[in-house]
């Protein structure tokens, strides 16, 4: 009996051992929210990161990190992308799945650099500042949009950019960044898909190089038709070339993305899976160095646990409750958030009245996905809530006003003014065109709202629900089936919204934000 309760002892303190050590330890993946296109630097013993979020406004976050896995937003590369209609919500137009895309960050001679590309004004842009964490940001750009393109900062002084679909092309910069000189774009590599065969559904794009012991390492991402995501890498002694190419990895799709060092001479690639509803999301992989080439994962493999500090559960740097009560000096706005388009700066306010967001309508909108100021930030997997108390007292017929979960087919739950009377109504876009799912009469001035994430082993479900007093909840409508859309190109994002249809001057207050994740 004695001996069986040693035996008991010794493995429940084995269990909680490996239980603790297993905590202490990083999972991938290394965020679990949209975090697309990643672009990595090392300066010393701090990481900065750039990434996509298009449509957003401000646009091309930067994020640091210490030890490449808790990473906090410090800025953005710029505050508008440009005024024009598409942006700005417009005349009918929109930039849904637009704006800037894959970014290229790099530090050279102390100056830190961030590129990308925008389809919706056909423009390159280079932006650079000797403070990467507070600016300001230098602005050039020019024509044409140089797709998924890297930036390239060689040793003898000359700046290259490598871009291109299936057939990567090469163009030298001149010395002052502000054009391509001319004459030297040229045919790179014919056909980078090569090592992933010749039915390729998605040619070789995403392109990121790097100089590793005098060699050049480019890294591609490719998707063979009935496959996956596929990671290729090329290799070359020069520049120019000649190169020469390998599969690099496929595995659960985690593909594009670059090579990443630490002080201590460990490497790693950054990667991204396309996670269903909640976005892209980023993993990091432990390379080794065979031959020369570098070799991703264990066994072609990446691993769930990783040999780095630990993540934190809720990513206060990427995502975080809100009580917009602000301190003299401090910023209107924390970085988590961002602006669906470019926002309307006379129509919002946290100034107003202090410890609330202010939304005031200016402009009359057809539909949600046309409606301004509505202000986003990601929702976070495996499950999160997003929550809001709003006072809708200033409201006028035919305002809207609450709380989304945002993307083409969106839902929402929030408050529609009409015919003199206000409402809690649930709305679902599941089917593309937005269905009044469920409403009741409100006859109180502020109200409690909510919606709840699953993204649970790709679950992608949510509910929303109302409180008249934040302790007892109340679900309302239908669940709604959370669906990742091209069209969008984004993980669902919690939105705090209000929009008029019928005359403008309304205004309504939202008290705080609440974000729980687990």
């Amino acid at each position: 009996m004695k001996s069986s309760i040693i035996i008991l002892f010794s493995l429940v303190i084995l269990f909680w051992g490996n239980s603790i050590f297993a905590q202490n330890k990083a999972q991938n993946p290394i965020i679990h929210a949209d975090v697309p296109d990643m672009s990595m630097i090392r300066v010393g013993d701090t990481y900065y990161m750039s990434s996509t979020t298009m449509h957003m406004s401000p646009g091309v976050p930067i994020m640091k990190s210490t030890y490449l896995v808790n990473w906090e937003i410090v800025n953005y590369a710029y505050d508008t992308l440009a005024n024009v209609d598409a942006l700005n919500l417009e005349n009918g137009k929109n930039a849904y799945g637009s704006g800037s895309w894959a970014s290229c960050i790099r530090y050279h001679n102390d100056t830190y650099y961030v590129s990308t590309f925008a389809g919706t004004t056909n423009k390159t842009y280079i932006y650079s500042t000797k403070d990467i964490e507070n600016g300001p940001w230098e602005e050039i750009s020019f024509s044409p949009s140089y797709h998924d393109h890297t930036i390239f900062f060689d040793d003898d002084g000359k700046i290259y950019m490598i871009w291109g679909v299936g057939r990567l092309m090469m163009i030298e910069l001149k010395a002052d960044l502000t054009g391509v000189k001319e004459g030297t774009e040229r045919v790179l590599i014919e056909n980078a898909s090569e090592p992933a065969g010749d039915n390729i559904m998605l040619p070789s794009e995403g392109s990121q190089l790097f100089k590793v012991n005098g060699k050049y390492f480019l890294f591609n991402i490719t998707w063979p038709r009935g496959g996956m995501r596929t990671v290729i890498i090329h290799r070359a002694d020069k520049i120019t070339g000649p190169w020469e190419s390998r599969l690099a990895l496929q595995d659960r799709g985690i593909a594009q993305g670059g090579l990443i060092d630490t002080p201590d001479g460990d490497w790693f690639a950054y990667l991204f899976r396309d996670y269903g509803s909640v976005g892209r999301i980023p993993y990091l992989v432990p390379v080794t160095w065979e031959d020369g080439w570098p070799v991703l994962g264990f066994d072609g493999k990446v691993p769930d646990e990783l040999d780095l500090p630990a993540n934190k559960g809720l990513i206060p740097g990427i995502v975080a409750s809100d009580d917009f009560k602000r301190k003299r000096g401090e910023p209107d706005l924390p970085l988590v958030w961002q602006w669906n388009h470019n926002p309307d700066n006379d129509l919002w306010s946290v100034n107003r009245r202090k410890g609330y967001l202010r939304l005031k309508t200016g402009w009359i909108d057809e539909h949600f996905l046309q409606a301004k100021n509505t202000l986003t930030q990601r929702t976070i997997g495996p499950e999160c809530s997003g929550s809001t108390l709003i006072d809708v007292s200033n409201m006028k017929d035919g305002d809207f006003a609450g709380l989304t979960l945002l993307q083409k087919k969106y839902g929402l739950v929030g408050v529609k003014f009409e015919n003199e009377a206000k409402k809690i109504v649930m709305v679902s876009a599941q089917t593309d065109e937005p269905v009044e799912m469920e409403s009741l009469l409100l006859e109180q001035d502020k109200i409690y709202l909510k919606a709840e994430c699953d993204f649970r082993n790709r679950n992608d479900v949510a509910d929303f629900y109302y409180s008249f007093d934040g302790k007892n909840w109340t679900k309302i409508g239908s669940q709604l089936r959370l669906e990742y859309t091209l069209p969008h190109f984004m993980g669902y994002r919690f939105g705090l919204f209000n929009y008029a249809t019928k005359s403008v001057g309304g205004y309504v207050d939202f008290d705080y934000f609440k974000i729980d994740g687990t």
